[in-house]
C-alpha cells in the first residue's frame, strides 16, 4: 500500500513537495517512479531513484527543477518541486517497480493513490 500526501495548488515560480509512504518490509527492494497525467493526457514518466537511493533519472522536462530522494528507513519517497510552471498541473502518482530504473509504466506493478497539483499562471 502506498500512501501519497503533499499536492494542493500553487502560483507559478513556486515550490510544493511530494510525498508517498510505502508498507511492507522489502520497500529498499523496489525502485520508486514519480508519474504524472494531466488531462486528456497519457500518464507519463516523471522521474525514478534507485534502490539505495544512489542514483536518480528525470524527464527533460522537469530537469533542473524536481528533486527526487527517498528515506528507506521510513519507506518513503520524496518529489520536491521548485520553480513550478503551470504545465507541471497534473496527477502525481508514485509507483514501485522491481526492475532496476524502470522507466515504463508496465514496469511498475504498485500505484499510489494519486494525488493533485495544479499550478496557476
Amino acid at each position: 500500500v502506498q500512501l501519497q500526501a503533499g499536492g494542493g495548488l500553487v502560483q507559478a515560480g513556486g515550490s510544493l513537495r511530494l510525498s508517498c509512504a510505502a508498507s511492507g518490509r522489502t520497500f529498499k527492494s523496489y525502485t520508486m517512479g514519480w508519474f504524472r497525467q494531466a488531462p486528456g493526457k497519457e500518464r507519463e514518466f516523471v522521474s525514478h531513484i534507485s534502490r539505495s537511493g544512489g542514483s536518480t533519472n528525470y524527464v527533460d522536462s522537469v530537469k533542473g527543477r524536481f528533486t527526487m530522494s527517498r528515506d528507506n528507513a521510513k519507506n518513503t519517497v520524496y518529489l520536491q518541486m521548485n520553480s513550478l510552471k503551470p504545465e507541471d498541473t497534473a496527477v502525481y502518482y508514485c509507483a514501485a517497480s522491481p526492475n532496476s530504473l524502470a522507466t515504463m509504466k508496465y514496469e511498475y506493478g504498485y500505484w499510489g493513490q494519486g494525488t493533485q497539483v495544479t499550478v496557476s499562471s
